[in-house]
């Protein structure tokens, strides 16, 4: 099933998509509810045979389909990508051996989820805004201390995942040393479903789910690449992450970038702030996988900076 968190102008509701036509539960029901309440499998049933009501998708707008989820977390396991941005830094491309004893992961901020249609503001201050294709699992069924081998059993569906990025504030973040901060606080697009495990099966190969991914920036492809090439697989970064910690049902971890997912992996000047591609207002940026659907959005202006000290 393809679940969704839309607006058809009479509040927000939770829905299943059928082809064009979104079939939607009553008043209420959140999906993130649905999840803690080991639920969706019945609501789905619901919303096939007996759905509160039946709107054209044209007519609705989705919104992330978990607006708020209890946590957001953002692995790295498509190494390639951190060559890439190593290369555009003009620093070495070998890898120090932590990044083949373990993947990389951080907390990202569950209160800036954004629609996979909505305006994304450029963060303030920031002259070097980029985006970045990812896919996220979301967890069904909590767990700690997770078997790698059995791990993706928690996984309850898959969705789309931009991690926007302000560059220039990155390195910043990257001299305090103490992770990373106002480089990504800024939206977290999901959507436009969560896709369940199942609806996912025929992209399969060699035992890894490997649908197409692709990112276009204005229409321009910028990369095209596959879920199956990340260096860490889900099962193995869930285990990871659940190592002495409780996974909700909810939860949101990302799989990384996909390998040229970013516009920093294509910077061609040695100043970062000197790169004429970043992202500007008025710009459209566009995610796609098989299976999981397109996000497009559109670029604004953010807001000013304001000083943290006179005369700063």
């Amino acid at each position: 099933m393809k679940w969704v968190t839309y607006d058809a102008g009479a509040g927000v509701r939770t829905g299943v998509l059928d082809g064009e036509t979104v079939r939607g539960l009553r008043p209420g029901v959140g999906l993130l509810a649905l999840l803690e309440a080991d639920a969706l499998a019945e609501a789905g049933d619901t919303a096939r045979r007996a759905p509160d009501e039946v709107r054209p998708l044209a007519d609705v707008r989705l919104r992330a389909p978990l607006p708020r989820p209890p946590s957001v977390r953002d692995g790295l396991c498509f190494l390639d990508h951190l060559r890439g941005c190593y290369r555009a830094l003009g620093r070495s491309e070998e890898l120090h051996p932590v990044w083949s004893e373990r993947p990389g992961f951080y907390f990202s901020n569950a209160a800036a989820i954004v629609g996979p249609h909505d305006d994304v503001p450029i963060a303030p201050g920031s002259q070097a805004f980029d985006l970045e294709l990812e896919v996220a699992a979301v967890i069904g069924c909590g767990g700690r201390d997770l078997d790698p081998a059995t791990a993706e059993r928690h996984i309850v569906g898959y969705t789309l995942f931009n991690d926007w990025t302000a560059r220039d504030h990155q390195l910043g973040d990257l001299a305090q040393g103490i992770g990373m901060g106002k480089a990504k606080d800024s939206a977290v697009t999901l959507g436009p479903a969560l896709v369940t495990a199942d609806e996912l099966e025929p992209f399969r190969r060699d035992g890894r789910l490997a649908p197409t991914l692709s990112a276009t920036v204005n229409g321009e492809e910028i990369t095209r690449g596959s879920l199956d090439r990340m260096d860490w697989t889900f099962g193995e970064l869930l285990a990871y992450v659940s190592r002495g910690v409780d996974l909700a049902p909810g939860d949101v971890i990302g799989s990384g970038t996909v390998s040229g997912g970013c516009l920093l992996e294509h910077v061609d000047t040695p100043d970062l702030t000197g790169f004429a591609g970043w992202l500007r207002p008025g710009d459209v940026v566009s995610l796609c996988g098989e299976g999981l659907g397109e996000t497009r959005q559109t670029v604004v202006a953010g807001t000013d900076v304001i000083p943290l000290r006179p005369g700063a």
